[in-house]
Order: structure tokens, then sequence, then C-alpha cells
């Protein structure tokens, strides 16, 4: 665990920038930057393409540990080059942007009104692989869809016992339990996710913290106490479908929450767009999040 990252990632100013669409959200990702899944065929061309816009966002002047304190990369662009270099050794020697990697292969199929993670049975050699590319933590995603107490304890218990697999690598998980924006029960949710984190939590060495990214709450400051928690190193809260300008209104009332934007984040840009434009599209929305994540 690199102590410098740690502290800056405890005590800095802006947020996670989500760059780590997988295979399945690629051509959504594409599409919403302007490339029809007709300008491209097979899997190849398209993580070329998705790696290109990656690599136009961490080489923009406009993106750096300035406001950007850290990014989450999809395992296919921490294999990759970003001017040279390594993508996780780009981020932090180039832009000080400490590099996170998501780690889940996906979601099992909805159980209990949940959605736990499908087994990863090489997951240590992924984070030795990490660790080995300069990776500080690691990211990866369940989801809630009703305020069904087995299906989110279950949902919950799976995410620390993966993260505490993580923690023994030398890494910092970010634990994300996501509850659907969409779900008529969201609230509820929110009441018993929160006490079972607090459970998980309470048994978790201050020494060897998480964080937690989470969908932003009904209720305002809703997450305090997991804001507080001496072990949890920083909540980070997920844009979920929201659009950003909500996304950064809500983002704003919960105080110590820090955007991790993935679609909010590149609303707007373009692969048509000029350089010029380009960089100007990502600093306002860059200048936005980061204004709502330290409110």
């Amino acid at each position: 665990m690199n102590n410098e990252q740690l502290t800056r990632m405890r005590d800095g100013k802006g947020f996670i920038a989500a760059l780590d669409q997988s295979g399945g959200s690629t051509p959504k990702a594409l599409r919403l930057y302007g490339i029809e899944e007709n300008e491209y065929s097979g899997d190849e061309e398209m993580f070329n393409l998705i790696h290109q816009m990656r690599s136009r966002m961490m080489t923009s002047p406009v993106f750096n540990g300035e406001r950007v304190l850290g990014a989450i990369l999809f395992e296919g662009t921490m294999e990759r080059e970003v001017e040279g270099l390594g993508a996780a050794e780009y981020l932090w020697k180039k832009k000080q942007v400490i590099p996170f990697l998501k780690i889940d292969k996906g979601l099992a199929d909805e159980v209990d009104g949940c959605q736990i993670m499908k087994p990863n049975p090489d997951l240590d050699a992924l984070l030795a692989r990490a660790t080995a590319k300069g990776i500080f933590g690691t990211k990866m995603r369940s989801v809630i869809k009703e305020a069904n107490e087995k299906g989110i304890k279950a949902v919950v218990a799976q995410q620390f016992e993966v993260g505490r697999q993580i923690l023994r690598a030398g890494l910092v998980p970010i634990i994300e339990p996501e509850v659907d924006i969409n779900s008529s029960t969201k609230g509820e949710a929110e009441v018993i996710l929160k006490a079972a984190l607090l459970e998980e939590l309470n048994k978790q060495p201050a020494d060897q913290p998480v964080m937690l990214k989470l969908t932003l709450p009904n209720v305002d400051n809703f997450y305090a106490e997991l804001v507080s928690h001496p072990s949890v190193l920083r909540v980070v809260a997920l844009s979920g479908g929201y659009t950003r300008e909500d996304s950064n209104k809500k983002l704003a009332a919960n105080k110590g929450v820090i955007a991790s934007f993935s679609r909010a984040l590149t609303e707007g840009l373009s692969a048509k767009q000029s350089d010029a434009d380009f960089n100007a599209t990502l600093d306002s929305a860059i200048a936005g999040i980061y204004a709502a994540s330290i409110a």
C-alpha cells in the first residue's frame, strides 16, 4: 500500500473518475461518445476505440490531480499504455491521479431482490498483476433492486469477504453495493444497507480501511456515520443514471461524500470534437463535479 497515495485519498480534495466500462457496457459508452456500432467490427476494434477515448481524457491538460483524485480502470486499460507508460503508472507519475482497477466479473442472476457478484476464481492472480503495475485499489459492484434484508445482507457479506482478500494483497477495496435508483423501495433498501455496512465496518480494523461507493441517498447526509467511520477511507457516490446536473446537486447535499462518476463525467464528450472543444467540455464537467465533491 502506497502511503503517499493513502494520505492523499484520505485528505485530498477532488473526485474519482470512473473510466471502467467493460465489455457489456462499452458499445453504449462509445455510442454516447458519438461512435456507432456500424463504425467498428469485433471486440478488438471496439476496445481500441474505447482506449483511445480514455487516453484522450487522461492525457487532456484539464485532467490531473488538482481536481481528479483517482481514476478507476478496466482491466484491458491497465494492460495498455498511455504515452509510452503503463496506464496506471502514467496516471500517478504524470498526473498525480491514484489508479484503481475494476476487478469483478459482472453480476449473478437476481436472488432475493439483489444481484451479488459472479465467482472470481482468478482474483489473486489479477491482484498480483495489479500490484506489479502500480494499482492502489480496486472496485467491485453488486446491485440492490429491492429492500430485501436477506438479499442485501448477502451482497454486503460477499463484498466484505472479497474486500478482505483484496486488503490481504495490499490493495484498498472500493466496496460498491449499488442501490438501483429506479427501485420502488430505494429508501427502505438504504436503511437496511446502512445497518449491514456498519455491522461489517465495526469488525474491520481501522488500519485496514475500505472505501465505499454508494448510490446518492434519498435523505441528505444519510450516510454521515459511514463518512466518519474510522474504518472507512472515503465514501464516494455513483451517478447511477442520474444526469450530471442532478448528480451534482444531490452530491453537494451530502457532506464529505465525493463523486465517482462514469457516464455523468463523459456526458457531452464526442469523438468528433476538436481537441479544443473536447478539452473545454471535459474541463466544464470536471469543474462541476469537483465543486459538488468539495461542497
